[in-house]
């Protein structure tokens, strides 16, 4: 199972949302610790070396798989027009 941290940015954001999304962005990254990702809306993300990101209705959030750590590094969440910029 992977350790997974929130960047500063990430976390000022589930703080901003719904609680009912913000929680839905948790569980999601649980289950992607544990490597159960069927179901799931993830497609790599280019420009960001084993970068991912994860669709959850009108938000999005990218992160990053560090293997050799076993850690999921979560860079930023935000709205589908936010997030890319």
């Amino acid at each position: 199972m992977h350790e997974i941290r929130y960047k500063k940015t990430a976390v000022k954001y589930l703080r901003k949302i719904p609680v009912k999304k913000a929680d839905q962005f948790l569980a999601t990254f649980k289950r992607i610790a544990r490597q159960d990702m069927e179901g799931l809306k993830i497609v790599p993300f280019q420009g960001v070396e084993n970068g991912y990101r994860l669709r959850l209705g009108d938000y999005r959030a990218v992160y990053t798989v560090l293997d050799a750590e076993l850690v999921i590094e979560v860079i930023t969440i935000g709205s589908r027009g936010d997030v890319y910029k």
